[in-house]
């Protein structure tokens, strides 16, 4: 029996979120599926880096599996791709330790979030970017990342439904960058809860709209209460970007 380790990318938007559901269309049974019809029927379970929500799109969404079959990492890719429907795609495959696990060997998660920054919405935008035609200070936005940076509680940045209890995380960086139409939030750390990254860009807009004060962020880490901290942002601008181990 040999672990695989796989890459994937998805395309988030017609799925209910990446983890098995009993009602909705889920990139974890679409993979399962693919995998059984390889394994003739046989059932097979996936365990990835962590969950997306319904909407939230991934570039390098990593999950492991265990298979008796003798498949060259590259014949994986291809096997899979062609089962596998079109808003799915495996980009790596490679064989990994027994003890390798796609969510408790990970040391580092990065995602990012577009921000649709035009005034009018982009009809071919409209799945993947925040439509957000409104004024942002670009100085106070940077020093509202700023105050996320290091070892902090999120309670205050974690949806209230997480039942997640040691939720200290440490992000290790927090940047933007800007073009005509856009800005890409990208932030990394080494680990993040349930919804942490759209409630930090939700407060974050209200800093860039001069609504709260950068500072402010401090207080609400520190308040350790969900109803501190600003709205969330919504899924679909949200990328799962990399995983490192």
């Amino acid at each position: 029996m040999q672990r695989w380790k796989a890459t994937v990318s998805y395309d988030g938007t017609l799925f209910a979120g990446y983890q098995v559901q009993p009602e909705g269309r889920t990139v974890q049974s679409e993979i399962e599926r693919s995998l059984a019809k390889m394994h003739k029927g046989g059932e097979l379970r996936i365990s990835a880096s962590g969950r997306t929500d319904a909407g939230v799109h991934a570039i390098g969404q990593v999950f492991h599996f265990d298979s008796s079959l003798a498949i060259a990492p590259e014949r994986w890719v291809k096997a899979l791709n062609a089962l596998l429907p079109g808003d799915i795609r495996i980009t790596e495959v490679e064989a990994a330790a027994p003890d390798f696990h796609a969510r408790f060997s990970a040391q580092k998660k990065e995602y990012h979030y577009r921000l649709l920054t035009c005034p009018q919405p982009d009809v071919f935008r409209r799945n993947y970017a925040y439509h957000f035609p409104y004024s942002l200070d670009h100085g106070a936005l940077e020093d509202g990342m700023r105050m996320f940076l290091g070892t902090h509680d999120f309670t205050s940045f974690s949806s209230a439904r997480s039942a997640v209890e040691d939720k200290i995380r440490t992000i290790y960086s927090f940047q933007m960058e800007t073009s005509t139409d856009e800005i890409l939030f990208k932030v990394s750390g080494s680990g993040f809860l349930y919804n942490m990254v759209r409630i930090m860009i939700g407060t974050l807009l209200d800093v860039g709209q001069g609504r709260i004060k950068p500072q402010e962020i401090g207080e609400m880490l520190k308040k350790k209460d969900r109803s501190a901290a600003g709205k969330t942002a919504p899924p679909h601008g949200l990328y799962l970007y990399q995983v490192t181990y």
